[in-house]
């Protein structure tokens, strides 16, 4: 009972009335904020993203085929998947602060039991388990960022926030390799959890729910902007009215959680594949499609944060214009990623801009899921789009391995581009949309 009742919503603490003392706790709140939600979600990518790096040393050592390893991934996304729209529902009635620091110290457990583990059996059901526990992460995350940060500025520090996923990624791959090199496998397991478990304190002295939850005015207030505010937020409402009201009868919602799906086929097809097709058709070294690939994934920091930034300043809160740009020119320069001569230069500047603008729609589906839902379900509705990017994830995988054993390359990048025009026409019916709360402050402006 004693962690159920910390998962509540946090209660509003006694207002604070000296406006110099709200404007110098706010300003320390939301720098405290988020980092420690940049490091938070970092390191849920050291016991997640540890089993990758882990898994080819532990196939050696214990005998396991890559079938038998390939369908504990599999049962992982599709339970992560689930648990991102699942977890969405319980963050929005829950305390974010809690929620994230249990999430990462289950996993921190599970990654130890797995570390202990030999058999095949106990691998599926403890990394099963530990996809659900990381689905707590993101959702936490979005009540966090919904709750410190007003709808006229959620792009560039949803931008900022999304930085993790690379950041925690990296180090990760880089530390994991260290430690199967060094001290073997089941050290990458355990290293990582202590981590965690630390990590996890962090957060729960860092972290608060909500500004009211400190006796601050709630975000928009503050920022000036009261008259965008839901004069209903403080009323807590029930799952049914959070899923029926808010969620599944919005048809933005859906729109862009369908246009997640093409979003996530494209990235995952050239982050699985695209070390496959340099060394196969472009004549790379294993070598330099790794840093290939990786530059790819890094120009993803950019893309994120820029489209945060673009989508708050200059399109002053639409998300689906600069997403339709991006998966318009996706598409382009992944027909040129196959229909141009090979070059390592070449290969390289076309993964790195494939990078930048991929992962541009991928930050703005949950921001516009968010916008469109209201802050009261915007950790559903982003759990929502979560969970069909996740079918795009399976979609990219076997999809693009029938295709490419049947038609060639050829075949697999006509599937890419086709996915990128499908998402382009689907973020398209979302362009002159944004938050109820953002047409009531930019039409106050005119």
């Amino acid at each position: 009972m004693g962690i159920l009742n910390k998962l509540k919503v946090a209660p509003h603490a006694k207002p604070i009335k000296d406006p110099e003392k709200v404007n110098k706790m706010y300003r320390h709140w939301r720098y405290r904020t988020m980092y420690s939600m940049i490091i938070g979600y970092a390191v849920y990518y050291f016991v997640r993203k540890n089993f990758s790096m882990a898994m080819p040393a532990f196939l050696q050592d214990l005998g396991y085929t890559k079938t038998d390893l390939g369908i504990i991934l599999t049962l992982f996304s599709i339970v992560y998947g689930v648990g991102k729209f699942a977890n969405g529902m319980l963050a929005d009635r829950a305390n974010s602060r809690f929620m994230m620091a249990f999430g990462l110290l289950a996993s921190a457990i599970l990654n130890v039991l797995f570390g202990l583990s030999s058999g095949l059996i106990a691998f599926g059901i403890i990394w099963i388990l530990n996809a659900w526990f990381q689905s707590y992460g993101m959702p936490s995350s979005v009540r966090l960022l919904t709750h410190w940060y007003s709808p006229t500025e959620l792009g560039l520090k949803w931008g900022l926030q999304s930085t993790a996923h690379q950041i925690g990624g990296a180090i990760i791959m880089v530390l994991a390799g260290f430690l199967v090199g060094n001290y073997g496998w089941r050290y990458a397991f355990y290293v990582p959890a202590f981590i965690a478990v630390i990590t996890a304190f962090f957060l729960l002295n860092r972290l608060r729910d909500t500004p009211q939850s400190i006796g601050l005015p709630p975000i928009e207030e503050h920022r000036g902007e009261a008259h965008i505010q839901d004069p209903y937020e403080d009323q807590a409402k029930s799952f049914k009215e959070i899923l029926f009201g808010h969620v599944l009868t919005n048809r933005l919602v859906w729109i862009v959680a369908l246009a997640n799906i093409f979003v996530y086929v494209v990235r995952i097809g050239i982050m699985d594949w695209a070390p496959t097709f340099l060394v196969e058709a472009r004549g790379s070294s294993l070598a330099g499609a790794g840093l290939k690939t990786a530059a790819f994934e890094l120009a993803g920091i950019g893309g994120t944060i820029g489209a945060g930034w673009l989508s708050d300043v200059l399109f002053k809160g639409r998300r689906g214009p600069l997403a339709t740009i991006c998966m318009g020119f996706l598409a382009i320069t992944l027909a040129g990623l196959w229909l141009l001569p090979a070059h390592p230069m070449m290969d390289a500047g076309l993964l790195i801009i494939a990078g930048f603008l991929v992962y541009a729609p991928q930050l703005l589906v949950p921001v516009a899921a968010a916008d469109f839902a209201s802050k009261k379900a915007a950790s559903t509705a982003t759990g929502m789009t979560g969970m069909f990017g996740y079918i795009g994830s399976a979609l990219a995988g076997v999809g693009t391995g029938l295709i490419v054993d049947n038609y060639g390359w050829g075949g697999g990048f006509f599937f890419f581009v086709a996915c990128a025009v499908v998402g382009m026409m689907l973020f398209a019916l979302t362009w002159n949309r944004r938050a109820p709360q953002l047409e009531k402050y930019h039409n106050s402006k005119k």
